[in-house]
């Protein structure tokens, strides 16, 4: 029986001769070449006649290579699922398909639907944007466009027409990353000159009362509905920008003026459409995010779930740190139990992430102590091995050990037990306190309403025997 390994070169070798036909044209075999040189041969090299022992020795290298697990890399281009170890423990050289990346065409800019519409000096505007070669002379005269809207006798009802020009003109600048590979002042500077940016730089210049606020505003609302990226472009302007430092209210009259109208609407589908398109500059607007709208990011969960989703261990240890340094706060007492049971649906990594930034705030275990009451032991393990390490570090209280003691028994639960046990080592005479005042307030309830679920749990473990009694 053949290996996998041979099948799979085999397969090549059928689509060799294919690729290769000599009947194909020279430009076709050269970009088949090119684009797809998994299934080409390599040219062969000039043919030798071989003497006879020459052959022998060749056949001899040959079983010896195979005997030690190696392959030319020219000879397969896919990996088993599982590594082979051979007979030394030596694993055997990976042989991976590697993808063909696939080039993004961008389509030249085509405002031919739009541009007779426009009033003439602002169609000779749009039309010396598009000509417009470089960065440089396009905000030149994006600024001249700017102008022109803000002038007395602008027609609003070019609004839509200029914003679909604009979208057309600017939607290579909406493609692609859009931070910086290296965060630095002259980084940030150079990341928002571009055309579109004119329109952001202008808004945070003016005053809220000046008339063509509202203008550039409804500008910006119109290009919105045109372009959705426009509205997480604005955050990282807001952030980035030196020239808008303490301008990120100005976000907020935005959403106001679009068509959503409510800014928790407007905020939760920007940050949707930034996880989308780019992680990084996800978790480098995250700090600013929380910090100015906490009362859209705080009462929820709903933001945190969309930067849970996506992070990786080395961003969740990066917010990690902004919230030890006290440059992010993702929780606060009123609202950090409901968020927390919200993420009990969540997939695990997210939970475990939900866990460790909620860990890093110094928030009493007491606010969300009453989590337990949701927590099933089958269901939730990842919320309750969490608890359980974070309870072993805290001096247990009244309502922890109330809390625990209340929990459904079940004879493969081993929280309520694993936890007691451990607060009966360290912390004996405060557990055994806190045991005590539950079994006085039991005992002096009326006969009636007397029921205590834990009581049950409790003697079924037997773990009052281990108890120091006080």
């Amino acid at each position: 029986m053949t290996s996998s390994h041979d099948r799979r070169t085999n397969t090549l070798n059928h689509l060799a001769p294919l690729f290769d036909n000599p009947k194909l044209d020279r430009e076709l075999r050269s970009m088949l070449r090119e684009r797809f040189p998994e299934f080409c041969t390599s040219p062969s090299p000039p043919t030798e006649v071989k003497t006879e022992e020459s052959v022998t020795m060749e056949m001899d290298n040959n079983v010896l290579d195979k005997e030690e697990g190696c392959y030319d890399a020219t000879e397969a281009a896919f990996s088993d699922d599982e590594e082979e170890v051979n007979n030394k423990g030596k694993k055997q050289r990976e042989f991976r398909f590697q993808p063909i990346k696939e080039e993004i065409i961008e389509e030249p800019a085509d405002i031919t639907p739009f541009q007779d519409q426009l009033e003439d000096v602002m169609k000779d505007k749009v039309l010396q944007l598009q000509k417009a070669s470089d960065a440089e002379n396009q905000c030149e005269v994006m600024q001249d466009i700017v102008d022109l809207i803000l002038e007395d006798d602008f027609d609003p009802e070019q609004m839509s027409t200029l914003a679909s020009c604009l979208a057309e003109l600017f939607k290579g600048h909406f493609r692609g990353d859009v931070l910086p590979d290296e965060i630095t002042e002259e980084s940030l500077e150079e990341s928002v000159c571009k055309p579109v940016c004119l329109v952001f730089r202008n808004l945070c210049t003016m005053q809220e009362d000046n008339s063509g606020f509202s203008v550039l505003l409804d500008m910006l609302a119109e290009l919105y509905q045109k372009q959705p990226k426009i509205g997480y472009h604005l955050l990282y302007y807001l952030k980035a920008s030196k020239a808008a430092m303490g301008k990120m209210s100005l976000y907020e009259s935005f959403a106001q003026a679009t068509a959503l109208g409510d800014l928790h609407t407007c905020l939760m589908m920007d940050m949707k459409a930034c996880q989308e398109d780019d992680v990084r500059l996800l978790c480098y607007l995250t700090p600013s995010i929380y910090s100015q709208f906490p009362d859209e990011t705080l009462r929820s969960g709903e933001l945190l779930n969309m930067i849970v989703a996506v992070i990786d261990s080395t961003q969740l240890q990066e917010l990690m740190c902004h919230v030890m340094m006290g440059n992010l706060v993702m929780f606060r007492k009123d609202s950090v139990l409901n968020i927390l049971i919200q993420s009990l649906d969540w997939e695990t990594f997210e939970q475990y992430s939900t866990w460790q930034l909620f860990l890093a705030h110094s928030i009493a275990m007491e606010t969300i102590i009453p989590i337990l009451h949701h927590l099933k032991y089958k269901e939730h393990p990842e919320a309750l091995s969490c608890l359980l390490l974070q309870l072993r570090r805290e001096k247990p209280s009244e309502d922890m050990v109330k809390m625990v003691l209340s929990r459904p028994c079940n004879h493969d639960d081993q929280f309520t037990t694993s936890i007691l046990r451990h607060w009966a080592a360290k912390q004996d005479d405060a557990l055994g306190e806190h045991i005590k005042t539950q079994l006085i307030k039991n005992n002096n309830q009326p006969r009636k309403r007397q029921r205590l679920d834990y009581t049950h749990c409790w003697s079924s473990t037997n773990t009052t025997q281990r108890l120091p009694s006080n």
